[in-house]
């Protein structure tokens, strides 16, 4: 069983800064970012909390796709930064959107979240006859949890939310989805630690390093690097193999859109020209799991993708965390 993507919307926070903008905080410049990056720009959320935008992302979505949000059987919030320990940010947007027959919930596979958001998705569709449809909504506030003292982190990131509509077809579609925990110290922020009140903290060594600041957002740039390279075309040649196709069949890939350098070494690695990836990092940064989808619904919007179309989703993340998905759009 394939799906359709019925509808997508995003949203975007008010607040942009420029790469100029960085050197009030760190030591660094407009050419060193963008030459080593490729990113100009990125939104960053002030007021608006992950949810909010999650939520006008999927407002928007549900109206492009036309339907009674009441049909909606199942909402998946794919992100990294929920406001709350709990709820969870899929029950407050399943509120917030009138899907009252939803069941919700967050998923959290960090940049790879969509790819592995779409995939549940499809496999409640294809368990359940009697749902209709599902919203995956990515939603994610990075600037939270960045240390602005670290310039090779800092000037990544940025913030942003997609939700889609997807229902049942029998159009193409394949995924394989993989992860390697090996690789967990490699990019990670802590959250909770021992309560005092309670119990007596010990020192124990996990292998992740402690800071005082500690639910900043902590990265090993080159191990990321050195993963990302070979994980965006293995998640591609996953899918493609499992589907009985090859990259000619493709016309866009949409990958992850962490670092340009990352993008132009998994096609050099695919064979396959940049011309047919879809890159729009250079104004929105790295957005972790909103960033695949910031850029299909742009390519859509822009008439870049259409019906009929075959596209490759492909990311990675940390935990670490891969996938891709090869599909009729």
């Amino acid at each position: 069983m394939g799906i359709n993507i019925l509808g997508m919307g995003s949203y975007v926070p008010e607040q942009v800064l420029t790469n100029d903008d960085f050197t009030k905080f760190v030591e660094t410049n407009d050419e060193w970012i963008r030459t080593r990056t490729g990113i100009v720009s990125r939104h960053m959320a002030g007021w608006e909390p992950a949810w909010y935008m999650g939520r006008e992302a999927a407002r928007r979505a549900i109206e492009k796709a036309g339907i009674n949000p009441a049909e909606i059987g199942v909402v998946i919030a794919c992100t990294l930064t929920n406001d709350f320990l709990t709820p969870s940010m899929a029950c407050i947007i399943q509120n917030e959107i009138g899907a009252v027959n939803a069941a919700a919930f967050d998923l959290n596979a960090a940049c790879s979240g969509f790819v592995y958001g779409v995939d549940t998705a499809r496999r409640f569709l294809d368990t359940d006859s009697s749902m209709k449809y599902a919203l995956v909504i990515t939603s994610e506030a990075l600037s939270r949890f960045m240390d602005f003292e670290d310039r090779g982190t800092c000037i990544l990131f940025g913030d942003g939310a997609t939700a889609a509509v997807i229902e049942r077809s029998d159009k193409l579609y394949s995924s394989y989805l993989g992860s390697d925990g090996s690789g967990a110290q490699y990019l990670y922020a802590r959250s909770l630690r021992v309560a005092p009140e309670i119990a007596v903290e010990k020192e124990f060594d996990d292998g992740f390093e402690v800071k005082d600041n500690m639910h900043r957002l902590i990265q090993d740039g080159k191990a990321v690097y050195k993963f990302a390279v070979n994980a965006l075309p293995s998640a591609f040649e996953g899918a493609a193999e499992k589907a009985g196709i090859t990259k000619d069949d493709i016309d866009y890939f949409v990958p992850h859109q962490a670092n340009v350098r990352i993008i132009e070494t998994a096609a050099k690695k695919l064979g396959v020209s940049m011309d047919k990836f879809i890159v729009t990092l250079d104004h929105y940064g790295n957005t972790s799991s909103s960033s695949i989808p910031l850029a299909l619904n742009e390519a859509i919007d822009k008439g870049i993708i259409k019906r009929g179309m075959k596209i490759a989703l492909i990311g990675f993340g940390a935990g670490l965390t891969y996938g891709g998905i090869v599909m009729e759009y």
